[in-house]
């Protein structure tokens, strides 16, 4: 499957704690900056931390999902297996809180996936998942 990149901005609080978090507890190379944005690559995509104050209130929404209360909105990427297993474990060295801790969902099930959440430092819902079999990513 050969996919184009694709482009999201999301706002942050706080620029130097995206640029840590997304730099180096993720390992997202960064691109160009301001003292407004800094774009990174998230494996071959480039997201775009954008400084917007915090809001006064949280607004946070969850969807039931195989059991969990899944953030929305969230984004992330689809990746191999063993990049998702050392992602994992990436970001549980770097003591970061998953809102839901890595586990397999929909196990036996068609669209099986392995699948993570946690927030970054301005408080943005992440997924990261890896399929047995990519061919399921769409599959009903």
């Amino acid at each position: 499957m050969s996919l184009r990149p694709f482009h999201i901005a999301f706002p942050v609080d706080d620029l130097e704690a995206a640029r840590h978090f997304y730099g180096t507890v993720l390992g997202c190379p960064e691109g160009r900056s301001s003292e407004q944005w800094i774009d990174f690559n998230l494996y071959g995509h480039q997201i775009v931390a954008h400084h917007k104050p915090k809001p006064a209130t949280d607004d946070a929404h969850h969807n039931p999902v195989d059991g969990h209360d899944v953030p929305v909105p969230h984004f992330g990427v689809v990746l191999e297996k063993s990049q998702w297993k050392e992602l994992a474990e990436r970001v549980k060295a770097a003591q970061v809180s998953f809102i839901i801790e890595p586990y397999t969902r929909f196990e036996g099930q068609v669209g099986e996936q392995s699948t993570m959440f946690f927030l970054d430092p301005g408080g943005n819902a992440l997924e990261f998942k890896a399929f047995e079999d990519l061919r399921q990513l769409f599959a009903k």
